[in-house]
């Protein structure tokens, strides 16, 4: 399977972050003595910092369940270093449901009362993605 993640962040955190990203996903499958393949590259430069986006492949497993299993787990060791880390859960591509359980730690709980706030202001009757990036 192959599958990317990326983020954005400071120019003085951009070497620490993208080595835990790359770590977290290279032993992310080790307890299945499974080896994942990792390689980064940055994908859009500011004056404030830089994406880091992160392409890693790796072995499905025999079914369905233990494919989904495995990126589950790999999505999630690898968006808890970037929440932990001083990382943006969502750079370009949108936050979505799976990166909606990392939203507050990134935006804490001002920025959740404001993204709620300016939700039920712009979307009173709630019918643009409900329960996707704000709990019901």
């Amino acid at each position: 399977m192959v599958d990317t993640l990326e983020t954005a962040t400071d120019w003085v955190n951009v070497d620490s972050l993208l080595g835990k990203i790359e770590a977290s996903l290279r032993s992310g499958l080790e307890e299945d003595g499974e080896q994942v393949h990792v390689f980064t590259h940055l994908s859009h430069v500011y004056g404030e910092g830089s994406s880091i986006y992160t392409t890693y492949v790796y072995r499905p497993g025999g079914s369905f369940e233990a494919a989904l299993e495995r990126w589950s787990r790999l999505k999630r060791v690898a968006s808890e270093v970037i929440a932990q880390n001083r990382g943006t859960i969502s750079h370009q591509h949108g936050v979505g449901r799976d990166h909606a359980p990392w939203l507050p730690v990134e935006k804490g709980p001002l920025g959740m009362a404001a993204l709620r706030s300016l939700a039920q202001h712009f979307d009173p009757e709630g019918r643009l993605a409900p329960g996707v990036l704000l709990e019901d």
